[in-house]
Parts: C-alpha cells; sequence; structure tokens
C-alpha cells in the first residue's frame, strides 16, 4: 500500500534540529476543533502508526505530500517527500492508490476554493516557505465547468 510508508517514515511530523517550529495550517473549521497544532520537534498527534487523528486528521496534512498552489491552481510536491516517485508513477493507473489520494484532495480542494480560499493560500504560503516543491508531474484543476 503506497501510504503504508508513511507510518514508517514519519519525515512530515519531524522538524530536523536546526529548523524553525511548523505552524501547521488549518481551515476555519479545524481552528474550531484544534484550536493550533505546532510541531517543534515532533508532531505530538504522531503515533507509532501514524495519526492519532484519523479521519479528523488537518486538511494541510492530508494533502501532504502534496501542496496547492492556489494562484495557478496546479498541484506540486515535496521534493524531499521519499513516497513521490511511486506517487507520480501511481498517477499513470486509473486506480491507484496515488490516483484515489489526488482525486479526494481535488474535491477538497474545489470546496475551499469557494468556502476557505484564506486557508489555501495560507497552506500554500506555509508550503513555500517550508517544503521544496517541486511541479506534480502536469496535473493541474481544470476551472469548473470545464471538461
Amino acid at each position: 500500500m503506497l501510504f503504508d510508508h508513511c507510518a514508517q517514515c514519519q519525515r512530515c511530523c519531524n522538524i530536523d534540529p536546526g529548523y524553525p517550529s511548523l505552524e501547521v495550517t488549518l481551515t476555519a473549521r479545524e481552528r474550531k476543533v484544534h484550536g493550533t497544532i505546532c510541531i517543534e520537534t515532533r508532531c505530538e498527534l504522531l503515533g507509532d502508526k501514524g495519526c492519532t487523528l484519523g479521519s479528523a486528521k488537518p486538511l494541510s496534512c492530508e494533502i501532504y505530500p502534496l501542496s496547492y498552489n492556489p494562484g495557478t491552481r496546479q498541484f506540486l510536491f515535496d521534493q524531499d517527500c521519499p513516497l513521490m516517485p511511486e506517487y507520480q508513477r501511481q498517477l499513470t493507473q486509473p486506480r491507484s492508490e496515488a490516483v484515489a489520494h489526488l482525486t479526494r484532495i481535488t474535491k477538497a480542494v474545489r470546496q475551499h476554493e469557494k468556502t476557505d480560499p484564506a486557508f489555501l493560500r495560507s497552506n500554500f504560503a506555509v508550503d513555500s516557505d517550508y517544503f521544496d516543491l517541486q511541479p506534480l508531474a502536469t496535473v493541474s484543476i481544470p476551472k469548473e465547468g470545464t471538461p
């Protein structure tokens, strides 16, 4: 399974020594539930098998290892994530986990473009500052109403 590797790697939930803490970007709804989530060295919500929040995981964490640029409506990825070569390979397979993930995230992004665009802008600003982002294999979200 593609994302099984994440529970072992956990790179995205840990901050290397010498790097600043990472304030997890939260949607308006998530801020009401969680307040704030800040990763100083290791995410406090990280368990042995991954995130302890399960389906309540913040959208910014769910999006990772991708990042969404609301200005260009394109997805990028964190070059440091060891999952990305396999993720991009799977994007060519219609029933793969990567396609399912991207489809789910695309749906969430479209919803937030309407309901919480400030989250998308803020999340991309944090991602751009923190991660080494590279374009995702020419995948972008078409404008609504476009085939």
